[in-house]
């Protein structure tokens, strides 16, 4: 049987939060307080999450379809919200294999119990924290699930706004990549100001307000991340813009405030 465990609902998540917004039912009041809070200010924030949620498909399908990926590694999971990452792939190719990583016991809670595999690939649950990549890296379910041999998709989508110091959010990345085959790719997208200034950063200002600590980064900041690595076209761009299809050309850019890009490793 699962441990127990504690989902401090009286406190707000940025998960959960996530959830709210994106219309789940996988929140609490204290969340959506906060969330009400945010949006006040930050109007267009559901809007840009959405546009988010539709990279992350367009990216890693087109990893596995184009690309031929079929290791994923996903850090900074989220509450499950279908179609999930591992939905998107083995619709693609039903072998491929995904390790999902967080470190929230309501989202752990959820990930036994939704996140399964196909058949013919595997799906993984690890209970980890970004900030500590030599956990995730020396993990059982990491090893017993991808052949760091091979390429893997590292995949970081909505999370580094939440890591505000650069010199971490960078020195995490790069120990994650280390052990990873050339020819295995970072694909991530973070929070920017640089579409909607005011009303971004008054947003930001809500978040920290309500105790969990985020940061907006402008193009250059989000390049320096990737430092070290081959962009793949169309490279850092907000995320309605990468490789779009229908869906993503009609999402106003004043709508979208996250940078995406995926990047190849020498």
């Amino acid at each position: 049987m699962a441990d127990a465990v504690d989902l401090r609902t009286d406190v707000p998540h940025s998960a959960r939060i996530y959830d709210y917004l994106l219309g789940g039912k996988d929140n609490y009041p204290a969340d959506r307080g906060a969330a009400g809070n945010i949006v006040k200010d930050w109007i267009n924030l559901p809007k840009s999450m959405r546009a988010n949620r539709h990279f992350m498909r367009r990216a890693t399908g087109f990893l596995a379809a184009e690309h031929g990926f079929r290791q994923f590694l996903d850090i900074g999971t989220g509450l499950p919200t279908a179609p999930n990452l591992h939905e998107v792939v083995q619709g693609v190719a039903p072998d491929a294999r995904i390790v999902y990583v967080d470190n929230d016991p309501i989202v752990l809670v959820h990930a036994r119990a939704l996140l399964t595999s196909s058949p013919g690939g595997r799906t993984t649950y690890l209970d980890a924290d970004f900030r500590d990549p030599e956990a995730i890296l020396s993990s059982p379910e990491l090893k017993g699930t991808l052949d760091l041999g091979l390429p893997v998709a590292l995949s970081l989508f909505a999370i580094l706004q939440f890591v505000v110091d650069d010199a971490v959010a960078k020195g995490v990345i790069d120990r994650l990549m280390e052990p990873l085959a050339s020819g295995s790719v970072l694909a991530l997208s973070t929070v920017t100001a640089d579409s909607a200034p005011e009303e971004v950063e008054s947003g930001v200002a809500g978040y920290n307000a309500g105790g969990i600590p985020t940061r907006a980064r402008n193009r250059t900041e989000v390049e320096h991340l990737f430092d070290g690595y081959e962009l793949l076209d169309p490279g850092i761009v907000l995320v309605n813009h990468w490789r779009p299809d229908e869906q993503a050309a009609a999402v106003p850019d004043e709508h979208v405030h996250m940078y995406g890009g995926v990047a190849r490793k020498p």
